[in-house]
């Protein structure tokens, strides 16, 4: 298996954990990482016009002439020191799309960004909780709305506190020298307080000094602020679920309406244009949220057609009283109402935003309506360079002379996404970072071994200093020949779904988090070669990581996560690319592959023609995989069939035990192969059983026999099996992962009942004593050593986390995600399980999957997304709606191609003695699982789970 590379936690469970975190971060600045990614954020795909680059320049000028330098905020509206959250997400926005078109340098870019997160982390927050609504931005006092000084403040807004999460993960994507910078501003707010019954929740001051909770957000804005807060972790599911709304025909379309009107809620239940442009350009306009922007561009067009009164309706600043009003579509029951934020009409002032117009011809390019309201704004700047006009008066035909950074800074991010070939700024999860000099066709450093490279840093202890900028470490940059591998032709007879039989669906929040977990998947699919990465900041596979990704796969669709048609076209991509793979000796398939060439290469990505041996845990956990497909999916049997009759298992299998073979140097340079047995605990039981559905006697390495075990916690703690045939002392520690692997897949047999349980009940117990949540895990994070073995015990030491050197690594006890999940599969009703589930549900990304997990000294995320993971939580979920079966289902035909040349013998390539499966599935009192037909493996009884 190659071991390589939670959004913030909600850091909720325990007030004095969260209170030393918040102490720690607040003095913390921090250790950057070059990405790897391959695309990145200043990969200029169709660059700007000459016309549009004056565009850009005349919109970035707004920000050089409302600068505020003692702070490093910008003016919300022009001359005028006052700036909200949602201002200064305007301005990171600009600021970034600024870098990238070259509108700035990087050391302009350093200084801007370096002064306004000094300021930010700084910042008085409103009760000590978060960003009050409004700053002073000439010198970050709080302010209310005439930018009167407040020692209290006046509240937050929690669609504020999106908007700056959703600017924040481009900064931290496109310079993740920033990071853990961001990441710590985050931590000292309390953005948990803004979250209540799955909603965001703004405060507010009542006449009496009482602080009010405020649900915040409508259709379009809600949904948004959501997403923002999902990027760091922050679950609202209630916010981001589009309900309740209604459609309301306006000019012959049917507009999405939030039914919660002026009336019931004292707040507007406005539909504007911005909303649905913000979506489309940061996330990418999909499902029902693409058909929502599609109406409301079609109805301002059907306005224009029935009145010929061009129209772009959202909200702006005006250059007279109120100054502020909502130019809607639709308002508390009035078709194109104009009103203030306290529902007040101001017909007269309606007008043509700029941005709006802006963001409608690039989100929508071929739109003919799109380009003529376009037109009408294009050129509306003011003439002595200081940005964009907010818009034209509808009535007077005259300009609207408010500059903002709204205006001006949605101009340029609109840009930045028209450069970037109208790809989402945020969807892609894919960045460069900054550079000393980045240029239109920049690529960040890709180190030859290892997946990602540290780079200096401040020191960790001045919060003042700035972050310096690296220059790109020299590096081999060449990207390989990608190939396009062809899937297998159709299947004679695709089935809309397994024959597997849910005993109920998934709840909305089970689906929740089955959607995340696939999310892996879809961001990492090489859609020429049909693999998955095994993890996302490497373009490499193991044998491991494709079953991983096949059981997903199987789990998705059985769950209805992914249509009939994307699971088939993605089986029969995946199953060709495994006849694609070149094989090591041409017997089995290597170690390591790269994602786009398929050429073998070693665990640092490096290329190796020759190929670095095979593993025999890999095959065991992609034989797993085939045989399931087979057996839910029998459609794909003779092309499954194919591929595993194409490998040769004489050097696999040997005297009932399985062997993996590795490669050498001798002083002459020459390469050599050796075998030797399998011995890692866990893996090594798990891996032999699913030979044993293939007919092979790996008896020895098979569950069973003797054990030897360490005391942990009063408990007694398998580490490794007793045997004779090897004195091999690789890797011996002890993890959750192969464990929970076995028993979801083949469930609890009493031999593994036997391992599995004081496994589990030394976890338990130790955050019985010590309060410390435990999933004890291999895990692979973004900084070295990048693999992380957290074990119940290693080397003879409980607790300790390993690297894959075994080199010890302080502090770098991680709590696995796909662990908590996997433990509550199996045992929802122990308490400890449940501890486990609920802190850990809300650690993902919902573009990117569920992160690895948590650190257990800090609460930090650990920052890595893998398939092995999200491949666990998928099997775990399916696992809770199949009554708690075991995921391997039993064949029903043993007619199959496989058996067939099996019961001829002699084929020279180490098939099975006899076409007999040497596992089957039994039922008795304990529940359902696969056990060795063989009788000299002796049984062994455990002792019962406790709380």
């Amino acid at each position: 298996m190659i071991h390589k590379p939670r959004q913030k936690k909600l850091l909720r469970l325990i007030a004095l954990f969260l209170i030393g975190t918040f102490l720690q971060l607040l003095f913390y600045i921090p250790t950057p990482v070059l990405s790897e990614n391959s695309s990145s954020c200043s990969n200029i795909t169709a660059p700007l016009t000459p016309e549009e680059q004056t565009y850009a320049r005349a919109a970035w000028q707004y920000f050089v002439k409302n600068y505020q330098p003692a702070t490093g905020l910008t003016n919300s509206t022009g001359g005028y020191p006052s700036g909200t959250l949602w201002d200064m997400g305007n301005y990171l926005m600009a600021l970034n799309a600024a870098r990238w078109l070259n509108l700035t340098d990087q050391a302009d870019f350093d200084s801007r960004l370096n002064k306004f997160l000094t300021t930010l982390n700084s910042l008085k927050l409103f009760e000590d909780t978060l960003p009050n609504k409004v700053y002073n931005a000439a010198n970050a006092q709080m302010v209310d709305y005439g930018n009167n000084p407040l020692e209290r403040g006046i509240g937050w807004s929690a669609l504020d506190v999106g908007r700056i999460l959703a600017a924040f993960d481009v900064i931290r994507t496109c310079h993740p020298q920033y990071n853990d910078w961001l990441k710590g501003i985050v931590a000292k707010w309390q953005v948990a307080r803004s979250l209540k019954d799955g909603q965001l929740f703004g405060a507010t001051v009542l006449p009496d000094n009482k602080t009010l909770l405020v649900q915040e957000g409508r259709l379009g804005y809600e949904e948004y602020g959501a997403r923002g807060y999902q990027l760091w972790g922050f679950s609202a599911p209630k916010a981001i679920s589009l309900e309740p709304f209604q459609l309301v025909e306006i000019n012959g379309v049917k507009i999405p309406v939030d039914t919660r009107d002026f009336k019931s809620t004292n707040a507007n239940n406005y539909v504007v244009s911005e909303s649905y442009i913000l979506d489309g350009i940061e996330f990418g306009l999909q499902g029902e949220l693409a058909d929502f922007a599609a109406r409301v561009l079609d109805v301002q067009k059907r306005r224009y057609d029935a009145t010929g009164q061009l129209t772009a309706v959202t909200e702006d600043n005006i250059d007279q009283a109120p100054y502020f009003l909502y130019n809607t579509v639709y308002a508390n029951g009035a078709n194109w109402a104009t009103i203030t934020d306290a529902n007040q009409p101001y017909p007269q002032f309606r007008s043509i935003s700029t941005k709006a117009a802006f963001g409608w011809r690039y989100l929508f390019p071929d739109n003919a309506y799109a380009q003529k309201v376009f037109d009408a704004v294009k050129d509306l700047r003011s003439p002595d360079n200081s940005g964009y006009y907010a818009g034209i008066y509808e009535e007077s035909k005259q300009p609207n002379k408010a500059l903002t950074g709204n205006t001006n800074g949605l101009i340029l991010e609109i840009l930045y996404y028209k450069a970037k070939g109208n790809h989402p700024l945020i969807a892609s999860r894919s960045a460069s970072v900054s550079t000393g000099k980045p240029s239109e066709n920049a690529s960040p450093a890709t180190p030859s071994n290892q997946p990602n490279s540290p780079v200096t840093t401040p020191s960790a202890n001045q919060p003042t200093s700035h972050v310096t900028t690296p220059s790109a470490t020299p590096a081999d940059t060449s990207k390989p020949t990608e190939v396009a591998v062809a899937p297998i032709p159709p299947v004679a007879s695709p089935q809309s779904s397994s024959n597997l039989k849910l005993d109920r669906p998934l709840s909305v929040i089970e689906r929740r988090y089955a959607e995340a977990a696939w999310r892996y998947f879809q961001a990492n699919y090489h859609s020429k070669s049909g693999l998955i990465d095994d993890r996302s900041d490497f373009k490499g596979a193991t044998l491991w990581g494709l079953g991983d990704y096949l059981a997903a796969l199987h789990a998705a669709r059985s769950l209805d996560i992914i249509t009939p048609k994307e699971f088939d076209q993605r089986t029969r991509h995946l199953l060709a690319a495994l006849t694609k793979l070149p094989l090591f000796a041409g017997e089995l398939p290597g170690r390591g592959y790269d994602t786009r060439s398929l050429q073998s290469v070693d665990y640092g990505g490096n290329p190796i023609p020759e190929g670095n041996g095979w593993s025999a845990l890999d095959l065991g956990r992609m034989l797993a995989a085939l045989y399931n497909l087979k057996t839910c999916h029998p459609e794909y049997t003779a092309a499954v069939d194919k591929i595993v009759l194409d490998w040769s298992y004489l050097r696999v299998v040997r005297e009932g035990i399985l062997s993996s073979a590795t490669t050498t140097k001798d002083q002459d340079g020459r390469s050599l192969t050796r075998v030797n047995p399998e011995t890692r605990l866990g893996y090594e039981e798990y891996a032999a059983r699913a030979f044993q559905l293939w007919g092979f006697n790996v008896d020895g390495s098979a569950v069973g026999g003797e054990y030897q075990t360490a005391s942990v916690e009063g408990v007694k703690v398998p580490i490794q099996r007793r045997r004779t045939d090897t004195k091999s002392k690789v890797n011996q520690y002890t993890v959750s992962n192969p464990f929970l692997l076995y028993a979801l897949e083949f469930g609890l047999d009493p031999q593994m009942r036997s391992l599995f349980e004081p496994i589990f009940q030394a976890q338990a117990e130790r955050y019985h004593r010590t309060g410390t949540l435990t999933a004890s895990a291999t895990t692979l994070i973004d900084r070295k050593p990048y693999t992380v073995h957290s074990t119940i015990t290693g080397h003879g030491e409980s607790w300790v986390a390993l690297a894959d050197n075994g080199q010890p690594v302080p502090k770098g006890r991680l709590v696995s995600t796909a662990v908590a999940f996997a433990y509550h599969a199996l045992l929802p009703e122990n308490k400890y399980s449940q501890e486990l589930l609920q802190g850990t549900t809300d650690l993902y990304n919902p573009l990117a999957g569920f992160y690895e997990g948590f650190y257990e000294a800090t609460g930090k995320t650990a920052v890595g997304f893998t398939s092995s993971t999200n491949s666990m939580i998928l099997q775990s979920l399916l696992y809770e709606v199949i009554n708690r079966q075991p995921l391997i289902r039993p064949t029903t035909s043993m007619k199959s191609p496989w058996w067939q040349e099996v019961t001829k013998g002699d084929s020279g390539r180490g098939l099975p003695g006899a076409a007999t499966q040497r596992t089957r599935l039994i039922s008795d009192s304990s529940g359902s699982y696969w056990v060795s037909l063989s009788k000299n493996i002796p049984l062994v009884t455990g002792t019962k789970i406790t709380e």
